[in-house]
């Protein structure tokens, strides 16, 4: 941890005493997000005084627009204006945290929201093209189904999660503070802590998520990837140019962050193309033939925000996985105790 953040130290350095960027231009954009890297720019962005694409800035990218295209919505890719109006209000108020029992919540959903509303932070409505679904390719808007080798893996950690946890390795990486849920790799909106900087210096790029206060430290030097036998949680990340998008593409994963049931195999592509001056379009491609029966496209808009973004405190072997691991020792004494008793 201590290197990551001397590394982000230099960045900020070098940024910090740059020359100055000239101005964005603001004319209308044109965007295409029917599938993958089919971002079009009409403008050039500003450029970095060593003359790359500037993208730096801290990025909101909440939306309440889901992923995947909900069932109901199946031959609909897009919503009309007033269809999106009745679907942010029902969302909005379905997501609502001071709900209580009394509103007809069932106790135990009552108390697994844990926090009261002023702390959620899923935005209030839908992508601007109002589009069902964040995902553009498959057309149907869903994930690809899951290979034999992938869905023995999901079974796998599912039956390791209905059982007191042997060790912290039974739980997910977000309780255990390794990997943030919306912090990725790729980045996806979610609950809170939708936000992320983009910060650059001469041959890297420092993508740093708000969410787990994770950074990824970027090379852009045309330098080869880790040999395969190093393997990392946010896996290998390379970037490189294409015209006015950062191209970054991320291997060498350990398998154990199983995004939407990946595995160790995925090839990442994430794409970030600044479009006017307030707004940035970060698209991903999951590209895992061991884990999904084909590759899957999402296309996720940002929006330019003001800052700092301040410490998200979440850090690996906190008491909350202390607490978790007692409760579960507790659990197995008690079906332990009960196993023993004499029938009455």
């Amino acid at each position: 941890m201590a290197d990551r953040y001397s590394v982000m130290a230099v960045v900020f350095g070098v940024v910090s005493v740059a020359l100055g960027i000239s101005g964005l231009p603001v004319e209308a954009q044109s965007i295409n997000t029917t599938g993958a890297a089919a971002t079009t720019v009409d403008s050039p962005a500003a450029r970095t005084p060593w003359g790359v694409p500037d993208l730096q800035g801290i990025w909101d990218f909440r939306t309440i627009t889901p992923l995947q295209r909900p069932d109901d919505l199946v031959d609909k890719t897009v919503f009309t204006p007033e269809e999106a109006a009745e679907y942010e209000a029902a969302r909005v108020a379905s997501l609502h945290k001071d709900q209580r029992v009394e509103d007809g919540l069932e106790p135990e959903t009552d108390v697994a929201y844990a926090y009261n509303h002023f702390w959620w932070d899923y935005g209030d409505t839908l992508v601007e093209d109002r589009r069902t679904s964040l995902i553009v390719d498959p057309p149907d808007g869903k994930i690809p189904p899951l290979t034999p080798d992938g869905q023995l893996r999901g079974d796998q950690r599912r039956e390791a999660r209905s059982r007191p946890a042997h060790g912290p390795e039974d739980r997910n990486v977000w309780e255990r503070c390794i990997v943030g849920g919306n912090a990725g790799p790729p980045i996806t909106p979610s609950a809170y802590n939708n936000n992320v900087q983009l910060l650059q210096a001469p041959g890297v790029v420092v993508i740093f998520n708000e969410m787990i206060h994770d950074a990824r430290v970027v090379p852009i030097d045309g330098s080869a990837h880790l040999p395969d036998d190093i393997r990392q949680w946010r896996g290998d990340p390379r970037g490189r140019w294409e015209g006015e998008t950062l191209v970054v593409e991320s291997t060498n994963f350990n398998g154990k962050t199983a995004f939407r049931g990946s595995g160790a195999d995925l090839r990442l592509e994430e794409r970030f193309t600044r479009v006017s001056d307030d707004r940035l379009i970060y698209q991903f491609t999951i590209d895992d033939p061991t884990s999904f029966t084909k590759p899957w496209t999402a296309v996720i808009p940002m929006k330019a925000t003001e800052g700092p973004i301040f410490e998200y405190a979440c850090h690996e072997g906190n008491y909350g996985m202390v607490n978790l691991l007692a409760g579960a020792r507790v659990q197995e004494a008690e079906a332990a105790a009960l196993a023993t008793r004499e029938p009455q």
